[in-house]
């Protein structure tokens, strides 16, 4: 009996082995093949306006701001700590921008640097409160978002601010390459940065093993105070990259149009999370979860629907993602891929 039991185990192993990598693949390329179907059952639906390029490079642009505010909410979502600001720091970001250039009229180029410092304020601030003071960051950012939200509504005396210098909508949505607006290249530019970082750097796997255990991260002799403060004050200064995104979008400022970002960053950050590396939050799936969303609500809508889809449609896609999420990490801890 002994003689056999042996080599009988690496033979199991041998053939357990392709199904994971299977099973692992398949996880991993579910979404991206859902998006290829639907882009598919809508081009067939709506032949002559869904598959039109004006269309896409309508689709790809406009989803910009969401993509760089979802990946701000993944720096810190993948430390272990989540980020309710980032979409009152993008429209505090564009007001600070449009006071400074439309109605005070200082140069542009001062007033997009004081765009990013009120990021880099705002993410200190953060860090204060939940590293050092150890407030729970949900409660902590929740507070921060509205706070910033009444500073916005106090500058702007709850109006829209035009009359920005049209140089910021030239070289974010009118300027083109390949016929997409610039818009969606910073945004893949910004996308492909946080992967590199996530991936290859040694503070993307910091931040990986804080968030996964902070006890392991300090036996392991990481700074974990340090990595849950800069993932926060980076956090902050790449939603205020989105929000002068968003100036040159809409070349105004609102001062609430950018607090419409918060519902479907999160509905993203999570769908993304169960695609490429599934269980983790990764730029590239965060990039494929914003343009499926979008792909399916652009879609209903040129076939009729109404636009109260889109809350439906992003309040169903964080539900489902938060629940799979969950699935995911639990039948991969049991079966060890």
């Amino acid at each position: 009996m002994a003689s056999t039991a042996g080599p009988a185990e690496p033979a199991a192993l041998d053939v357990a082995a392709p199904r994971k990598r299977s099973r692992a693949w398949l996880e991993a390329l579910a979404l991206p093949f859902a998006w290829l179907v639907i882009i598919v059952v809508f081009s067939g639906l709506a032949p002559q306006t869904f598959p039109t390029w004006t269309n896409v490079s309508s689709l790809l642009a406009s989803q910009a701001v969401l993509v760089v505010i979802t990946l701000a909410l993944i720096i810190p979502l993948t430390t272990g700590d989540f980020d309710l600001s980032v979409a009152a720091v993008a429209g505090l970001s564009a007001v600070v921008a449009a006071q400074l250039n439309a109605v005070m009229h200082y140069p542009l180029w001062i007033s997009l640097i004081a765009a990013i410092v009120v990021g880099l304020i705002v993410g200190l601030v953060n860090a204060l409160f939940i590293v050092v003071f150890g407030v729970e960051s949900l409660i902590i950012t929740l507070g921060m978002g509205t706070f910033i939200t009444g500073i916005t509504l106090w500058i702007t005396d709850s109006r829209v601010i035009t009359g920005v210098e049209k140089v910021v909508t030239d070289w974010v949505i009118t300027k083109r390459m390949l016929g997409i607006p610039l818009s969606f290249w910073y945004a893949l530019i910004l996308t492909a940065i946080v992967w590199y970082v996530f991936t290859y750097t040694p503070m993307g796997q910091r931040m990986l093993v804080v968030g996964r255990n902070r006890d392991v991260a300090r036996l392991a002799g990481i700074r974990v105070s340090l990595v849950r403060a800069g993932a926060l004050i980076a956090a902050s200064l790449m939603a205020a990259v989105a929000g002068v995104l968003l100036l040159g979008t809409t070349g105004s400022a609102s001062p609430s149009t950018a607090l419409d970002y918060l519902l479907p960053a999160f509905a993203a950050a999570f769908l993304g999370s169960t695609t490429i590396k599934p269980g983790r939050f990764n730029a590239w799936g965060t990039l494929i979860a914003v343009y499926f969303l979008v792909t399916g609500i652009t879609g209903l809508q040129l076939l009729g629907a109404k636009s109260f889809v889109q809350y439906l449609f992003y309040g169903g896609a964080l539900i489902l993602a938060v629940t799979f999420s969950q699935f995911v990490k639990r039948s991969r801890a049991k079966s060890g891929i």
